[in-house]
């Protein structure tokens, strides 16, 4: 994974943006290895054993070099550490059970506003009726990256679609980090590969993107544009949990149709499970539901 996650961030650096000339044509797209190890500090030949697989151990003063020539946040920062940091070996165990804390889903009953609990693999483990109003998919069981690429009626929720996928798979990616034995990452990551081009090409990038807060635009087919601010909260006690709550600011248009949807929702009910993310309790995604 290390070999394969320098490579995709080494071909996305545009030469002439660490201050290299560029004469002629260039054979490899972004940097070649050669101008990596050079910016980096390190041999050629080593940082070749690194894209290959063949010194899985670098230091983290090499880790911190390459992070710097490769452009990389703080976020992918951590990742690329998080790839060199050996693992103990550990027999496979079933997916923890995600449950989500009784004061929270109280919480999403009386909060007022479209909120729902977002588990690791992006899975919806607690949602309110308001969230539902928002879109049909964020409902106990079902799977945000699964609706997002493969539903066509929550693919038109949003108008920044291409910006909004990117933005989830960089999230989905940090959020499971490097465990890719994980079985419940195989099997979603898998099916999304197989079932969507768009979510293939995303997943090759090697993003990483910390799960945060947003502006996010949504075309609603009942009340039409609203832009809204998506906030994600880190719940205690409930590792790779995150509270969402999207709101609408005072006084604006979006405000006035959040308040429409909210009055069509009717009584802001909270529905809950202790959910094993590899079992949707729902069927998959369903355009006719918007309708």
């Amino acid at each position: 994974m290390l070999g394969d996650y320098l490579r995709a961030r080494r071909e996305r650096i545009r030469p002439e943006s660490v201050g290299l000339p560029v004469n002629g044509v260039r054979r490899v797209a972004g940097l070649r290895r050669e101008e990596v190890a050079m910016l980096a500090g390190i041999s050629s030949d080593y940082y070749l054993r690194l894209e290959q697989g063949r010194d899985r151990n670098p230091s983290i003063q090499v880790l911190e070099a390459l992070a710097r020539v490769l452009r990389l946040d703080h976020a992918a920062t951590d990742y690329l550490l998080s790839l060199a940091t050996p693992r103990p070996r550990h027999r496979r165990r079933r997916p923890r059970r995600e449950t989500v804390p009784t004061g929270i889903r109280q919480l999403l009953g009386i909060v007022g506003l479209p909120a729902f609990v977002e588990g690791r693999y992006f899975d919806v483990l607690a949602a309110n009726s308001l969230a539902r109003a928002l879109s049909p998919n964020l409902q106990v069981g079902q799977n945000r990256l699964r609706a997002v690429f493969l539903d066509p009626a929550e693919k038109a929720l949003y108008p920044d679609w291409d910006h909004a996928t990117a933005r989830l798979v960089a999230g989905f990616r940090e959020s499971v980090g490097t465990d890719a034995d994980d079985p419940r990452f195989v099997q979603l990551v898998g099916e999304l590969s197989l079932s969507s081009e768009r979510f293939r090409r995303l997943w090759a990038r090697h993003d990483v993107q910390s799960r945060e807060g947003m502006p996010t635009r949504i075309h609603h087919p009942q009340v039409g544009d609203l832009t809204l601010s998506r906030e994600k909260l880190a719940i205690g006690g409930a590792e790779g949990q995150l509270l969402v709550v999207y709101h609408a600011q005072s006084g604006t248009s979006s405000a006035e149709k959040l308040a429409l949807l909210t009055s069509l929702a009717g009584p802001t009910a909270t529905v809950a499970r202790d959910a094993f993310p590899e079992y949707p309790a729902v069927p998959g995604p369903d355009s006719s539901r918007y309708a």
